[in-house]
């Protein structure tokens, strides 16, 4: 997407984010060098993990920071600011992967898989699913250390990062007890619409969209009234996001979304359609639906259960509420006092967040 009248190319600004982080990992790689092979096959790893993805929380962080300073006096610390958030954003998936026990991420074995395979492969002593265990946890925690390290050392002064920290902090903070709330529901087996919707908001939404958005203003020295402009355009668009992500979740290509067919199926979330889809459905579906959900299922459950929430009327109802949502977020832009160029990208950022293909 290039839009006219910004200069804005997001391939390009992918790839300038991917690399700030290359360099930013290579310079850890000579800090650890000294720890050797093991330390070297965990640095393979973090590459692995923040390579690829449509750098959205980058994208929302710059753009953040444009709305508020047009011209970025160093524009190469404002980028690796954002890329900050992009080993956030891999930390979550180590982790993430791993207590979902999932096999695959964006077409490759996860983190704590791709561990255990090398411990199997080498006939190592002891588990080795106890092992990639460890690996995806030490990773998952010093990508969510660099996040912090990187934004800090980005290159504008302190006093001008300091805001954003703070902003940094509440995000992390946010998501760690978003996904504790996402792992309770799941133990417990249920949630109703209105606790999916706060799993939801905590563990994704606030963290993907609305924080990049107020790191990205807070480092241009934003207003309180600014910040809780972008509020309003960042805290349901993320919603809308998330709200999308949950139909890919189930109905979703594997080729497309680097995950297996049904994949939220079978590790069990309790996410807002599936709870619109329990309250809808005919009681045997529902029964069915609710006892499936969280265990291994063949291809043949998938496509059952795919009809059983289809019936329900559970996914027209989502896309109902993502269309409300996005509305709201960019009624919310229009209002807002802000540069107009980083409005214009800033809606089809908002419509390339809520409009991707199944």
């Amino acid at each position: 997407m290039t839009s006219s009248g910004t200069g804005w190319d997001d391939a390009e600004f992918r790839a300038r984010v991917q690399a700030g982080l290359e360099a930013f990992l290579e310079g850890q790689a000579e800090r650890l060098a000294p720890l050797g092979h093991d330390a070297a096959r965990l640095l393979g790893e973090a590459v692995a993990a923040v390579s690829g993805g449509k750098r959205l929380r980058a994208a929302f962080c710059y753009w953040g920071h444009r709305a508020v300073s047009p011209e970025p006096a160093d524009e190469p610390a404002v980028l690796r600011a954002c890329a900050s958030l992009e080993l956030l954003h891999a930390s979550a998936l180590v982790h993430d992967d791993f207590m979902d026990a999932s096999d695959t991420r964006r077409g490759r074995p996860a983190t704590h898989r791709k561990l255990e395979g090398e411990h199997r492969a080498a006939g190592w002593r002891g588990d080795p699913e106890k092992y990639g265990a460890a690996a995806a946890i030490l990773l998952g925690d010093l990508l969510l250390s660099w996040s912090d390290e990187l934004l800090r050392r980005c290159g504008l002064p302190l006093e001008q990062v300091a805001p954003a920290l703070d902003v940094f902090d509440l995000c992390r903070s946010e998501v760690i007890a978003g996904q504790f709330l996402d792992v309770s529901v799941q133990a417990r087996g249920r949630a109703d619409v209105e606790t999916a919707m706060t799993v939801l908001r905590y563990k994704s939404a606030k963290y993907s969209i609305e924080r990049p958005l107020h790191i990205g203003a807070a480092l241009a020295g934003a207003s309180p009234q600014t910040i809780a402009e972008l509020s309003a355009f960042g805290l349901p668009l993320g919603e809308a996001f998330q709200l999308r992500d949950d139909l890919l979740g189930v109905f979703g290509d594997p080729e497309t979304t680097g995950k297996p067919a049904g994949d939220d199926l079978i590790e069990g979330k309790r996410t807002v359609l599936i709870a619109l889809a329990l309250d809808g459905a005919a009681a045997e579906g529902a029964a069915l639906l609710d006892r499936s959900l969280g265990r291994a299922l063949s291809g043949a459950e998938v496509e059952r259960l795919r009809g059983v929430i289809d019936d329900s009327g559970a996914p027209e109802q989502v896309e109902a509420v993502i269309g409300e949502l996005a509305g709201l977020a960019v009624a919310a832009l229009d209002r807002a006092e802000i540069d107009a160029d980083a409005r214009e990208v800033l809606r089809g950022l908002a419509s390339a967040a809520t409009h991707r293909v199944l």
